[in-house]
């Protein structure tokens, strides 16, 4: 099986089927980035994948993630069906999300159920456990909130056969103390979420760290600076044995998608 080629870098970002997100689903496309990871909070069902494949040309798309727990594996597999059909290539699937006493079980039971072939399909993998599933069943694994040095250790945990795509926070924002300030907002959310704090701890971060998320941690999180400084933080994780960077600007404000940071971007990343 050959696993999936996404390039060095593509975008992280939360779209519906608005005319808004649409149209900033084009000007990624415009911009050259080859990859969109729809983040699964603001998906509103798994039309907007429909949506946002027709309004585009060639720009590919991951879920990162939908929530096993949310959709089930046939109404999955039947929108996977639909755009390979019309579109071949343009549609991933990446899952996770299972809760309850037994999740990697309940994961394996989704994965068995599944009609989408292995090389379509990722797990958002964290611990051991998890990358080890995201081997055996998927084309690879989707990391979140992680560090370089952890990108090594899943490198090696998956292998070289396996895509490894990391998704890291970035502030496009060259003051220190500003860019902190908006990336601290985002970690400190992810601190209370117990798959992250697990993950957090087992990097060698502290509960000391969770509450006061220091530079360190913050800088180890999330990229800053200029575009050039952004750039040379997140190609870390791609010489750690990252296949592919998904690049989740944060601004610090809720509103439109950030296009004009990816524009910013553009030039030092593709």
């Amino acid at each position: 099986m050959n696993k999936p080629s996404f390039g060095p870098f593509g975008i992280t970002t939360g779209l519906t089927s608005s005319p808004e997100s649409l149209e900033a689903a084009r000007v990624a496309e415009e911009l050259g980035y080859p990859v969109i990871w729809l983040s699964g909070g603001p998906l509103p069902g798994l039309q907007t994948i429909r949506d946002l494949v027709e309004a585009t040309n060639t720009i590919r798309y991951v879920t990162g993630i939908l929530s096993v727990d949310a959709y089930s594996a046939e109404d999955v597999a039947a929108t996977y069906a639909a755009v390979e059909a019309e579109t071949p290539g343009r549609f991933t699937v990446g899952l996770g999300g299972a809760h309850g006493s037994h999740p990697l079980a309940a994961l394996g039971e989704y994965l068995d159920q599944l009609a989408v072939p292995q090389e379509h399909r990722l797990l958002a993998a964290l611990g051991p456990r998890m990358l080890k599933l995201a081997g055996e069943r998927t084309a690879g694994a989707y990391p979140f909130l992680v560090t370089a040095d952890y990108t090594a250790e899943a490198r090696a945990a998956l292998g070289d056969d396996k895509l490894l795509a990391v998704s890291h926070l970035v502030v496009v924002e060259a003051d220190a103390d500003r860019a902190r300030s908006i990336a601290r907002d985002t970690i400190s959310f992810f601190t209370g979420i117990p798959g992250y704090a697990a993950n957090l701890r087992r990097m060698g971060f502290t509960d000391d760290d969770f509450s006061e998320l220091p530079d360190h941690m913050v800088d180890a999180l999330a990229a800053w600076g200029t575009p050039g400084q952004i750039a040379e933080s997140l190609h870390q994780h791609l010489t750690a044995g990252a296949d592919h960077v998904a690049v989740n600007v944060i601004t610090g404000i809720t509103g439109p998608q950030p296009t004009e940071q990816w524009r910013t971007l553009a030039p030092a990343l593709l």
